[in-house]
């Protein structure tokens, strides 16, 4: 009921909008939910709307996972979802007027569902709040723009420049040619993030053709900021398709090309608004040492939670700015955990290791956990990098997806802080893909041992 007055402002300020799109995240950042109209809109901010709760138990396909105990086997059990404060928005790439609101599931008393995108999060943030200590944070995102028909084989292929006519062949980091080419596209991206309130700014040409990163805000709301990580990603997908592109966040769509990152800055602020990181130094203080000590020391566990999927690992190569080593460094871009140059005032660390496929709210929340125990257990980082960390370092991440499915079931320090509950259904979801996944023949086997076997 809090909520009934932001709708009924936004009702009356577009009278044309009948359909609303109601959106879950689900565990693996797929949007999910109902399309209601404008006469069953209310009863979601009165109420709230009932979803199965195996919603949340749904692999990359949509079938539901039963190694979860939210589906069958436990009656496939309905809950109430809540609207999101503050989500819900025209879409202005419709046909038609129509509008979406963000949603998350609770349980009997309003909170949200601790294994669920928003209820994880949330419960890291709570353990924060503890500590009378704020995060502050700032998402980036890669992606690709492809062109719409695939080659012979069904693979992807790099968009065709609206500009020369050819298609984008060249590497162009940071080039402006590139974004001039592209100027259109990413222009409708800036209209419709102002028209959604959605805070993206910075756009650049990044690392293959057609790859570009839009940043977000900084921002100390932690739940809207991976909100607008959502919203930018179902905003930058509608927009690519009506410049007849296809967007892609997939990690890694070309085995010739540099992958789709998703990097995460953070830093934290005391009750005062001090930035607790800084003391005037490159390296920051203590309380950043023993931040990136607990990053260092959960990485390997929440490695599953950066690169969920199978294609996420094909990211992972030498000096391709994928990190392969929990190092760390200051303006360093070879390390997992950078200290970025800049004012002492915004002294944070970068987060390099994710793939854009990660689910924003679970993939900080991993994050946040790794910072929580490093400053609660007053944990130490390895010997900073000064140098090249890949010649630095040999690889001692999980670098394949079986052995992070496997690091995250032996885990032992974030269990603790994001729950046993969320990691059994995080776990069985991507076990069971996996299985699916072993099970599928690739063309690749058959030029290989169809003939020669």
């Amino acid at each position: 009921m809090q909520l009934l007055p932001e709708l009924n402002a936004f009702l009356e300020a577009n009278p044309d909008v009948n359909q609303f799109d109601v959106i879950l995240v689900d565990l693996n950042g797929i949007l999910r939910g109902k399309r209601l109209d404008r006469n069953a809109i209310t009863k979601l901010y009165k109420s709230g709307i009932l979803m199965p709760r195996s919603t949340f138990a749904s692999d990359i396909e949509g079938d539901t996972t039963d190694g979860t105990d939210l589906g069958i086997r436990t009656g496939d059990i309905d809950c109430p979802c809540l609207p999101v404060a503050g989500s819900l928005k025209i879409v202005p790439w419709a046909d038609e007027p129509a509008a979406q609101v963000l949603a998350y599931m609770v349980d009997e008393e309003g909170c949200a569902l601790s294994y669920t995108s928003h209820g994880v999060l949330q419960k890291v943030i709570d353990q924060f709040k503890e500590l009378k200590l704020t995060p502050i944070i700032a998402p980036e995102l890669e992606f690709f723009l492809l062109d719409r028909k695939r080659d012979e084989d069904g693979r992807p292929l790099p968009p065709i420049s609206p500009v020369t006519g050819a298609r984008d062949k060249n590497t162009q980091v940071y080039g402006i040619a590139e974004l001039d080419d592209y100027a259109a596209f990413l222009r409708d991206v800036k209209v419709a993030a102002v028209a959604q309130n959605i805070p993206a700014d910075t756009a650049i040409a990044e690392y293959a053709p057609g790859q570009f990163e839009i940043n977000l805000h900084h921002s100390d709301d932690l739940i809207q900021a991976c909100n607008h990580a959502i919203e930018l990603k179902r905003l930058i997908k509608a927009v690519a398709l009506q410049h007849d592109f296809d967007a892609t966040f997939m990690p890694k769509p070309f085995a010739d090309l540099s992958g789709n990152g998703f990097h995460m800055h953070i830093s934290l602020y005391d009750e005062a608004g001090n930035n607790v990181f800084a003391n005037g130094q490159d390296l920051g203080n203590e309380m950043l040492r023993h931040a990136i000590g607990g990053l260092s020391a959960t990485m390997e566990e929440g490695m599953l939670l950066a690169a969920p999927g199978a294609n996420s690992y094909r990211r992972f190569s030498p000096e391709c700015y994928t990190p392969l080593h929990p190092s760390w460094g200051f303006n360093n871009r070879t390390v997992a955990m950078r200290i970025p140059a800049g004012p002492d005032s915004a002294k944070r660390v970068e987060c390099r290791v994710a793939g854009a496929d990660a689910n924003p709210y679970i993939y900080l929340a991993s994050l946040l956990s790794g910072i929580y125990l490093g400053i609660t257990q007053q944990l130490e980082p390895g010997p900073v990098t000064q140098v090249n960390a890949y010649k630095e370092f040999e690889p001692t991440l999980p670098l394949t997806w079986d052995a992070a499915i496997q690091r995250f079931e032996e885990a032992e320090l974030l269990p603790k802080i994001l729950g046993s509950e969320f990691c059994h259904v995080f776990l069985q979801i991507k076990l069971a893909e996996r299985q699916k996944f072993h099970e599928f023949i690739t063309m690749q086997e058959y030029d290989w041992y169809l003939r020669h076997a």
